[in-house]
Formats: C-alpha cells, sequence, structure tokens
C-alpha cells in the first residue's frame, strides 16, 4: 500500500496535468499524455530537489517547489514539442 506522501504527490502532480489541458485543452490523447509528463516531471522535479537539499514549502516529504517546478516545465516542454506547426506553403 502506498504512503499517504506518495498519493499526495500523485493527486497534486495529475492535478497539475488536468489543469494544463483544460487551460491549453486538446484530444484525450494529449490529456494522457500531459498527465503522463506531469507525473514524470514531478517525480524528477522532487528527486533533483532532494538532491540539492531544496526544502521550499515542503509538505511532509515532498518538496512542493521543486516538485511543481518540475511538472511545469515537463508539462510546458511537452506543449512545445507537440503543439501544432503551421503548414509550409
Amino acid at each position: 500500500m502506498p504512503s499517504p506522501s506518495v498519493i499526495f504527490a500523485f493527486i497534486l502532480a495529475t492535478l497539475y496535468g488536468a489543469s494544463f489541458h483544460l487551460i491549453f485543452g486538446g484530444s484525450t490523447r494529449q490529456l494522457a499524455l500531459y498527465l503522463l509528463a506531469s507525473w514524470l516531471g514531478f517525480g524528477l522535479g522532487q528527486l533533483l530537489g532532494v538532491a540539492l537539499g531544496v526544502r521550499l514549502f515542503s509538505i511532509g516529504v515532498i518538496n512542493t517547489f521543486s516538485a511543481t517546478l518540475g511538472a511545469w516545465i515537463a508539462l510546458f516542454v511537452t506543449r512545445f514539442l507537440t503543439g501544432k506547426r503551421p503548414a509550409r506553403g
């Protein structure tokens, strides 16, 4: 059974991905991609925060600042890489 902090981190990262999809729109495929990007970015941000000793806005063992920053960076990178490109004519 996962710990409460893991469940909280999963819920928070899911909310970030869903909010990003709500703001920028897209298909259900993009929603799944945004959720995956948010989860991965949140995890990488958390690991980086632990490695660098960042303790800004921590809730328990979750470094919410670095994890949130990682999630949003991953979301914007994903949007940039999968965005529609203008057709050349």
